[in-house]
């Protein structure tokens, strides 16, 4: 995790909350948000991104508490990071074939 100020990190939540308005306007069936497949895609990919560089339920509780969207990437987020440690740990012989599967 990165330090970053208090004011990147109002900055980063105004961020993530405006992406994470429109992915729950678009998953809530909202009449007035029009769905645009690519900016649906950036905005889930700019929550993934800034929950990977911040910790999401330390920094922006509040947003965890109203939106859907954020919980969800937030918990699979999570979710992937233990995977990940568990593959290493507990099957490395895994982790050599996915990772030779992967080039």
């Amino acid at each position: 995790m990165s330090d970053f100020s208090q004011a990147d990190l109002t900055t980063l939540e105004a961020t993530a909350t405006t992406a994470a308005a429109y992915l729950d306007a678009c998953d809530g069936g909202a009449k007035c948000v029009r769905l645009d497949p690519a900016y649906y895609r950036a905005c889930g990919h700019l929550l993934t991104t800034i929950f990977d560089v911040v910790n999401p339920r330390e920094a922006f509780s509040t947003l965890l508490e109203h939106s859907a969207a954020a919980r969800e990437i937030a918990d699979s987020i999570e979710i992937g990071r233990r995977i990940e440690i568990s593959r290493l740990g507990y099957y490395p012989q895994l982790t050599v074939i996915l990772n030779r599967a992967a080039v």
